[in-house]
């Protein structure tokens, strides 16, 4: 059962909704164990933010016992925490409901509805402080995709709400139907246990001082090269020292730090949508040695190259899906 409100984001809807309506078909002929129902206070049309309108029954026809309860987020959150019935609604829906999720802001709603006190949760990564302030009885963790504490699974910003509900139908029915499932909707699979919130951390790192901008930009370009940081520093018309000073004042991190990072990101890349031998994608992102690079992606992630392209690489060294994975029955 989705809760839907004014202004909510649609993907936020939509996005764990075709998971489990994808999975509804490869396992048809038989049966179809999710059904869909949308309920809100805007019954019978709401609007989300980005002007779609989504059909939906009153919160009074959601009653009796509930499998998953789905608590988007969205522009509209500071109006929907303002809503003592919404809020009512969702802590007794909770109460009848085999387990709890939340997409992005919609932790915000179950922390507001005290369903998050004592347990470990995630949101958006912009707002994960302002959780954590706000529901101090609530452990924040900013870095997981989604965070699953008994009953309740939150999830990251936006598209994680997808990577949740992969989950959902992995612990529900298995990792086959998971994985077809990803696979027709030509997305990675993520497994729960965790797998750090990446998404655009390179992008958020870079600086808005123009000299350590550009550095940062011409390391993304020459990931392939051995990066001196005293070479940078020269490009960039700077002292070693003061340049190592106003880097990490300006990025947050030493250059150093930096560029393992940027290695690792782009190597993940690579491990995730090529069929590149190990020792090429430790050539391609600039590691001297295999063995560094198996250091240094260990450190990070605490997985060999090896163990991370086996969960998460979706494609065949042939570029095609495994037909072993595939049913007879194509989704219409």
């Amino acid at each position: 059962m989705v809760v839907v409100y004014a202004d909510a984001m649609a993907l936020d809807i939509t996005g764990p909704s075709e998971v489990f309506d994808t999975a509804n078909r490869f396992l048809a002929p038989a049966g179809a164990p999710y059904r869909l129902d949308f309920v809100s206070a805007e019954a019978p049309l709401v609007r989300t933010s980005s002007g779609m309108m989504v059909g939906a029954s009153p919160l009074e026809a959601g009653q009796g016992p509930i499998d998953t309860l789905l608590v988007p987020g969205g522009w509209g959150l500071n109006s929907a925490l303002r809503e003592t019935a919404l809020i009512s609604w969702i802590r007794q829906a909770a109460a009848r409901s085999r387990r709890v999720a939340s997409v992005c802001g919609g932790s915000f709603l179950l922390a507001e509805a005290g369903l998050l006190d004592g347990r470990r949760a995630t949101t958006h990564w912009a707002y994960s402080d302002a959780l954590a302030h706000r529901y101090p009885d609530v452990t924040v963790d900013p870095e997981p995709i989604f965070v699953w504490d008994g009953p309740f699974v939150t999830s990251a910003g936006v598209s994680t709400g997808i990577d949740m509900a992969l989950a959902l139908v992995e612990a529900d029915h298995g990792a086959a139907l998971a994985l077809q499932t990803a696979r027709y909707l030509v997305l990675f699979l993520k497994r729960h246990g965790g797998q750090a919130q990446f998404s655009a951390v390179l992008d958020a790192q870079l600086a808005d001082h123009p000299p350590i901008r550009a550095a940062q930009e011409w390391i993304l370009e020459n990931l392939h090269n051995p990066l001196p940081v005293a070479e940078i520093a020269r490009r960039a018309n700077m002292s070693l020292r003061n340049f190592a000073r106003v880097f990490r004042r300006e990025a947050g991190t030493t250059p150093g730090q930096y560029i393992e990072r940027t290695r690792i990101a782009r190597a993940r890349e690579l491990l995730e949508t090529t069929d590149l031998t190990i020792g090429q994608v430790a050539r391609r992102c600039g590691f001297g040695a295999t063995e560094t690079f198996f250091r240094s992606f260990g450190r990070t992630l605490g997985l060999t190259p090896k163990e991370y392209r086996h969960r998460f690489q979706l494609i065949s060294p042939s570029g095609f899906i495994d037909p072993h994975h595939e049913t007879d029955r194509s989704p219409v």
